[in-house]
């Protein structure tokens, strides 16, 4: 039976065996790391210009080296898995040269290009007519935002009215293309919205109504809280002419535009004259008693003689 000197050594010795492997891979790892780090993986990009809708073939990509610690998620790095044998893809959003082709920009495999593939979960995509004036002139592109506006007829008015339909609207497509062949810009007879399932239904019925019309906005501008509806009495300079407005309470709970908007309704509209009270008429003095009176002339005078009382 071994003493306990060897069983002590026989210990030491395991442990130093342990501790020398664990040395010895974490040095091994750490080399590893590094020379992972610092090398690079083809990832494939763009040889050309991808617009939506373009088929992705074999020379309109190409690979590049990339940085292990930059490449994007996602990334194809061969080109079975960009392009699997008898599958096609086709590019759902406009890729640049030289730009990674990622699987959130093109279809999935075998499919082509559709709208549906871009729209977020509860969404829908509508297409409304315009002209070329309704469409800002060719100027909206995909992913601008608009609002939308209807010009239409009451029954009970007998006069033309606009309204805003909606605001903060995304913008799907415009017609066919957007764009000439030198990159000018082309007017769309259509567009296409991504809305609301109940905005689709307004837009449907507005359209059938009156006409619509699209307003290029701001990218990131909040809506406006307080729309109006213009009439043909509102063409007019003053921007403040015939619009209503709501209650001073609503105005007030809207924060600084509230403020803003009241200080706009005070400016524009004039003060109103402060009626007085007539000042009361003043009676006419009693007349004074002053007793008995005699004229008494001397020569061409005449003086007033009190007598009596």
């Amino acid at each position: 039976m071994p003493n306990r000197q060897t069983l002590i050594a026989l210990g030491v010795a395991v442990v130093l065996g342990l501790t020398a492997v664990f040395l010895a891979n974490s040095f091994l790892s750490g080399k590893e790391r590094q020379a992972y780090e610092g090398g690079t993986t083809k990832v494939a990009v763009a040889a050309s210009p991808l617009a939506y809708g373009s088929d992705i073939t074999p020379d309109k990509i190409r690979f590049v080296d990339y940085p292990n610690t930059s490449i994007p998620p996602g990334a194809y790095t061969t080109a079975t898995q960009l392009l699997p044998p008898g599958k096609k893809r086709v590019a759902l959003f406009p890729i640049a040269v030289n730009e990674p082709i990622l699987p959130n920009k093109i279809s999935k495999e075998g499919e082509g290009a559709s709208m549906s593939s871009l729209l977020p979960d509860g969404m829908r995509a509508a297409t409304v007519r315009i002209n070329d004036v309704s469409g800002v002139a060719g100027f909206i592109q995909p992913n601008d935002s608009v609002d939308v506006l209807i010009t239409r007829q009451p029954a009970d008015t007998g006069q033309q009215v606009t309204d805003v339909l909606l605001q903060n609207v995304h913008v799907l497509a415009m017609g066919a293309q957007a764009k000439d062949a030198d990159g000018k810009p082309i007017p769309a007879r259509t567009a296409t919205l991504e809305v609301a399932p109940i905005d689709a239904q307004k837009l449907a019925l507005g359209e059938a109504a009156g006409s619509l019309s699209l307003v290029l906005r701001k990218p990131g501008e909040p809506s406006n809280p307080v729309v109006e509806t213009v009439s043909m009495n509102d063409l007019r300079y003053n921007m403040y002419g015939g619009a209503r407005y709501p209650a001073p309470a609503v105005v007030g709970s809207l924060g600084n535009l509230g403020s803003a908007i009241g200080g706009a309704m005070a400016s524009a509209v004039p003060p109103r004259p402060v009626r007085r009270a007539p000042a009361p008429k003043a009676k006419p003095a009693a007349p004074v008693d002053n007793g008995k009176q005699i004229e008494v002339y001397r020569g061409t005078t005449s003086n007033q003689v009190k007598v009596g009382g």
